[in-house]
């Protein structure tokens, strides 16, 4: 059975100043996928993802959604959302109006904009704190408003940003397995930026890395553990994840 390819980039370049941060990246996403961007800080994901829903200009390079070119969309034509790190809630709103909001801004009629919002929260397992304000719950509680918020207006694609990077460790793991759930549940495509190894291939169908705005390989975890493309790839990912092991097994014995 064939996969659909829910999104394509080709050849996307990105250059500030003399400082080239994104060389003619290629990559295709899956429907339903949940797709990571892994790499060290200053790599250029996060420039890719905002050049992806359309909050920064590439220089050079095509998007195509669905089959559809979506290049020069505005990023409200584009049905993606975004989570960030740094959550972006509304300090003088509530959880409910924090998703509620983001619906009734998009036109969604008062009545639908409730069901959806009381929906969302109940998926994230916030219902019973609709009416808190963000400056009551926690971190990891605040991105589960954010994740809600993202998912009230059904985008095509979520876009996370180094979601969970501010978070303990225990609560990164609480919201990777909810994400994971989320995905499953609902079949959103899912295109997640992050440095953190482990956390890219314990939630990932497949993984590109990228060093320093080229594309060294993509594949899923299996394929890159079992056959890293070359050095930088060994050194990042591999190694890197068998010291993490290897410091978790002498803390264990």
């Amino acid at each position: 059975m064939d996969v659909q390819l829910k999104l394509q980039a080709r050849e996307i370049s990105k250059a500030y100043d003399n400082n080239q941060v994104l060389r003619r990246v290629n990559f295709a996403v899956h429907d339903g996928e949940f797709f990571s961007i892994l790499g060290s800080s200053g790599c250029g994901k996060t420039t890719l993802l905002q050049i992806l829903i359309g909050l920064l200009d590439a220089d050079d390079g095509q998007i195509f959604k669905d089959g559809i070119d979506i290049t020069t969309f505005e990023p409200a034509r584009r049905g993606m959302g975004i989570v960030f790190q740094n959550y972006a809630l509304f300090d003088n709103m509530n959880v409910f109006r924090n998703v509620s909001y983001a619906l009734q801004f998009h036109g969604v009629e008062t009545d639908s904009a409730t069901r959806k919002a009381n929906q969302m929260l109940e998926i994230v397992g916030l219902k019973n704190f609709a009416s808190k304000m963000p400056a009551e719950l926690s971190g990891g509680q605040q991105q589960r408003v954010a994740i809600a918020r993202a998912l009230a207006l059904e985008p095509d694609i979520i876009l996370f940003d180094e979601p969970l990077s501010a978070l303990d460790a225990s609560t990164r793991l609480d919201i990777r397995r909810e994400l994971k759930n989320i995905q499953r549940t609902l079949g959103t495509t899912m295109i997640y930026v992050t440095h953190d190894q482990e956390e890219a291939f314990a939630l990932s169908d497949r993984v590109m890395i990228l060093e320093r705005g080229i594309v060294n390989q993509i594949g899923s975890p299996e394929e890159i553990i079992t056959a890293p493309a070359n050095d930088y790839v060994q050194t990042f990912v591999i190694d890197n994840l068998r010291t993490k092991f290897d410091s978790l097994r002498k803390f264990l014995t």
